[in-house]
């Protein structure tokens, strides 16, 4: 637990070490300042922007009676000004169970509406209501009318608080970047070496599939327009071949570039044999419904009835003739491991409508039992520091954070997978 001084009272956060990396998880690597204790300095309004207004970006933690510990962030100050804040960063969360909730606000709609009463977010979520320690909930937004179906957050208050509407306590941080240099102990151990990219290299050369009727392991790059899918495939061919190859159409665009299945079998050495592998490129993800992969089309392909050089049609699924739709794929035909190719510098701005396309991906490829992981690419992009040396890509703090938040808000929700099956990739145009 956590002791601040505010004014001359010296107050004690309810905050857990656990709960506090928790959340510092969600927002990178900051402090939190404690500024406002419902219990010492009181409930109502004006005690609250006495101590929070324009203090920059803050935090707000609530807890009920029934142990959830929940609120929200805004990088926005409080300032009673009486108007809508627009605040792309805002979030709403709950540490009750073992991975944090984390909901966005949803595009086009005002994260809060900044007045002298008590904090809320997005007019459905009160708290210290009526100056009493409770909580309010308006899962449905009457007074917005955004082009965001009145709901400026998703949510469901069984979920974020348990439905117990009663507060014990109520608090307010100050985030703070933090003044302790990270230390430069990698957060995941990787040998810098040519030895160790030598053995590596080997391992996949001679790798052999468990299965016998299996002499090639297909693998689905899976994500959305501009992920990277088609330049990773070119990196991994241009490691092989030993020169600079650019098999795959890359490049950036509004819309996906691949417009085809493609099935690309890797070759060792510019006449050598194939590789126990075959990279399979998709037209990327849209969030817009007729536009992009279709669902079902990553259905057919995961099954194996989908053939190379197929031209996907985004008003109409692929249908298999009759004959091959009779039969069922081979286990060699078939997709053997997904990888959910993620952009690092757009994790953040991930629609809802994208992420309950990769959701339903999910569920799909889980139902057939197929391995799965996330390649989140352009790290150097996200970070100056990796730009500037690779080898720093496993002690920069701020792609840490952006694992975790991107675990915590968009792929525990959208794939499920955990952090430690995310692996990057530089962007292959800069290097």
């Amino acid at each position: 637990m956590q002791k601040s001084k505010v004014g001359e009272v010296s107050i004690t956060s309810d905050l857990t070490e656990e709960k506090r990396k928790k959340l510092c998880g969600l927002l990178g690597n900051v402090e939190l300042s404690l500024l406002y204790k419902a219990s010492v300095h009181g409930y109502q309004a004006s005690a609250f922007h006495q101590r929070c207004d324009r203090q920059g970006p803050t935090l707000l933690v609530a807890y009920n009676r029934s142990g959830y510990i929940f609120g929200g962030y805004t990088s926005v100050d409080y300032s009673q000004c009486g108007q809508y804040i627009t605040d792309k960063e805002a979030f709403l969360f709950s540490v009750h169970g073992k991975i944090p909730i984390c909901i966005k606000v949803n595009s086009g709609c005002n994260a809060r509406y900044d007045d002298t009463k008590g904090p809320n977010f997005g007019q459905q979520l009160y708290f210290c209501y009526n100056n009493q320690p409770a909580v309010y909930s308006q899962e449905r937004n009457e007074y917005y009318d955004g082009d965001c179906s009145n709901k400026a957050f998703s949510f469901k208050s069984a979920t974020l608080y348990g439905n117990d509407t009663q507060l014990t306590e109520c608090e307010v941080y100050k985030l703070e970047e933090s003044q302790v240099i990270a230390e430069e102990k990698p957060w995941r151990n990787v040998p810098w070496t040519a030895d160790r990219r030598d053995e590596l290299v080997e391992i996949i050369r001679n790798h052999k599939p468990l299965m016998t009727s299996v002499s090639r392991v297909r693998i689905l790059m899976i994500g959305p327009v501009g992920a990277g899918k088609s330049s990773f495939f070119n990196s991994i061919n241009s490691i092989f071949t030993g020169h600079v190859t650019s098999k795959a159409m890359s490049g950036s665009a509004g819309t996906s570039l691949t417009v085809q299945f493609r099935t690309y079998p890797v070759n060792d050495g510019r006449e050598g044999k194939p590789l126990p592998f075959v990279l399979c490129d998709t037209m990327g993800l849209e969030e817009q419904s007729g536009a992009g992969l279709d669902i079902e089309d990553i259905s057919s392909i995961l099954q194996g009835h989908v053939p190379d050089r197929y031209k996907f049609n985004t008003t109409a699924p692929f249908q298999p003739d009759e004959q091959k739709a009779s039969r069922p794929a081979s286990l060699q035909e078939k997709i053997h491991c997904v990888v959910y190719v993620i952009d690092a510098t757009k994790i953040s701005l991930m629609s809802d409508k994208l992420q309950e396309k990769l959701a339903s991906i999910r569920r799909k490829v889980n139902s057939l039992g197929i391995a799965q992981i996330v390649l989140m690419t352009k790290v150097d992009e996200a970070c100056p520091r990796v730009e500037e040396n690779l080898q720093s890509l496993y002690v920069s703090s701020y792609i840490k954070s952006k694992v975790r938040r991107g675990h915590m808000i968009r792929w525990s929700v959208a794939t499920g997978l955990g952090v430690s099956e995310v692996l990057f990739c530089v962007c292959r145009c800069r290097r």
